[in-house]
């Protein structure tokens, strides 16, 4: 099973057994398992609870995931389409980028995101003819994959039929749900049914993780097996000391507390996708009343003297696949004092373990930040300012109008009133992209963060130069940072940004859309449901007080290349 080791500062590491005696003295594991609410604040929490047993559930009734298994090895599939958002689809790709294509059985490919590019490259990889759909949503209210399914299921009507076209989809949803309505109307080949009492963040070891596991070939008995010893160890008969989830959350906690709440994940390369589903269980679940911890994925390591001390670093490691160079810079962290927790898994089936660790951690963390771990009231604001953008859009045929604050070279900039006035201000006399950018990033201070919210076709090539923008910042600012890809990240990070502290600085990357696809039975297409959901993201910022500042770029490659090297000219 997994190992968990750290190497604290002095002040923490005095701190973190102070947390442990407290945890001793009011019996929280037992409060945790007993599902006590009072642990956290008292509301509704125990109703979401339904993770603690479900991997156990999962073992005693596998005849599903069994048969699903081999129906999809006989039916012949070459692909899969997972259609999800945030919790339903992040456990897949997490699954689908570690252990690759399963020989037998079919490729697993994950959509979760509106940019109608990126829509049109999934299609154009898949036969459609011979490739089985997963809708995946909690809810079956979720506007991404409701307009997944409606698009893919009309392009499957018109390849294989009307009669047939049910029969290459699957649901995964709550019971009594409107997918779960629409895929009996449908007649899709199966609905696999989650737990109500599990969100989203939660629901790895549900079906909504092991259904696509399964049908992927994963040996799912084997996976669930491992996992279930971590969940015996994260037991509340376990001492504190020797609870790997419990250590792992008041490490985390504690350090959150005090000042240190960027946790910094760093994997090993045969996991490295590890890190988008920590981001989502971590922002989502503790980012809110103005608290939380800020996790920060694929920020590339740099040398001890570029961090403050504003963070945690999470190593989290497969044993057999040990990255000696990056080894030796999580070393050099440890030599010069940064907080440093090291967890050493024993290989890629380590990772259903990994998942139940870091969420019994996670609801140790937020009783000991003192929120509710298990609600995201700032992602339900995002949504329903996306709500009322489209509902705008299919009565007018347009969104409501925009005035840039600035346009040079292809590139405009908008922000709210109060960030105009801000930046208009601090550029003075230089009213240039890199002078408004110089005023933006200006305003980053000692143990702020910086986050690029890229509302653009997420390839490798967009995510490199978003990836050197942030790098830039960190180099030179000194401060953690963040980049996600919407609307992805609406449904995990955009949690903490918006309800978290508010100590993060904003850029969101917006740009024209060359080709646009319709979306079946609506007005509106692919992108304007981005559009809506990039200005919904901005005005909720906006109205939390946020500095934020948008891009929105003419034609992307060059866009990038051209806000790029502002970005260096504002930061001399």
């Amino acid at each position: 099973m997994s190992r968990l080791k750290s190497s604290l500062p002095e002040s923490l590491a005095a701190s973190v057994k102070t947390t442990i005696a407290d945890w001793k003295a009011g019996n929280k594991m037992q409060r945790l398992w007993q599902r006590d609410a009072s642990l956290w604040t008292g509301d509704d929490e125990a109703k979401w609870l339904g993770w603690l047993d479900i991997t156990e559930y999962q073992i005693q009734h596998p005849i599903e995931l069994r048969n699903l298994a081999k129906e999809v090895w006989s039916a012949g599939f070459r692909d899969i389409l997972l259609l999800g958002m945030g919790g339903s689809s992040l456990c897949p790709e997490v699954l689908r980028m570690t252990f690759g294509k399963i020989a037998g059985y079919p490729d697993l490919h994950v959509l979760d995101s509106t940019d109608p590019a990126q829509v049109k490259a999934f299609e154009n990889k898949i036969d459609i003819a011979r490739t089985l759909f997963i809708v995946s949503s909690k809810s079956g209210s979720t506007l991404e994959p409701n307009i997944f399914k409606q698009y893919f299921f009309e392009r499957t009507k018109q390849v294989v039929g009307a009669d047939k076209a049910g029969s290459h989809f699957i649901a995964i949803t709550d019971p009594g749900s409107k997918m779960q309505q629409v895929a009996e109307a449908d007649r899709f080949r199966h609905v696999f049914f989650g737990r109500t009492s599990i969100g989203g963040r939660y629901s790895a070891l549900s079906n909504f993780g092991m259904v696509p596991a399964a049908a992927m070939g994963i040996d799912v008995k084997k996976f669930l097996d491992r996992t279930q010893e971590m969940v015996r160890a994260c037991g509340s008969s376990t001492p504190i000391e020797e609870n790997p989830g419990a250590m792992l959350g008041i490490i985390l906690g504690t350090a959150a507390n005090s000042g240190r709440d960027k946790v910094t994940i760093i994997t090993s390369p045969d996991i490295f996708d590890l890190g988008a589903w920590l981001e989502q269980l971590l922002a989502e679940s503790t980012g809110k009343v103005g608290k939380g911890i800020i996790p920060v994925d694929r920020e590339e390591l740099a040398a001890p003297g570029v961090y403050g001390n504003d963070r945690v670093f999470a190593y989290v490691h497969t044993e057999h696949a040990t990255d000696v160079k990056q080894e030796a810079k999580v070393a050099a962290l440890e030599k010069a004092g940064h907080a440093v927790v090291r967890i050493a898994m024993g290989d890629t089936y380590d990772l259903g373990a990994e998942f139940f660790r870091w969420e019994i951690a996670t609801a140790v963390a937020g009783s000991i930040i003192g929120i509710d771990a298990f609600n995201q009231p700032d992602v339900e604001a995002s949504k329903i300012a996306t709500r009322n953008l489209t509902a705008e859009y299919e009565k007018t045929g347009s969104l409501p109008a925009e005035q840039p604050v600035m346009e040079d070279k292809g590139i405009k900039l908008f922000t709210d009133e109060k960030n105009a006035a801000e930046l208009a201000r601090a550029a003075g006399g230089d009213k240039s992209l890199a002078g408004y950018l110089k005023a933006h990033l200006g305003r980053i201070g000692a143990g702020d963060y910086f986050a690029v919210l890229g509302y653009i076709q997420m390839n490798a090539e967009h995510e490199k130069a978003l990836q050197a923008m942030r790098h830039t910042v960190r180099d030179t600012k000194h401060v953690a940072t963040c980049l996600g890809f919407g609307p992805r990240f609406l449904h995990s990070t955009g949690q903490a940004y918006k309800g978290g502290p508010n100590s993060g600085t904003f850029l969101q990357v917006t740009c024209d859309d060359v080709v646009d696809l319709p979306v079946p039975g609506q007005k509106y297409k692919f992108g304007v449901v981005k559009a809506a959901q990039a200005r919904g993201d901005f005005q909720v910022l906006a109205e939390r007080g946020r500095r934020a500042l948008r891009v929105h770029l003419h034609e992307v490659e060059s866009g990038l290349g051209t806000l790029n090297a502002a970005v260096r000219e504002a930061l001399g």
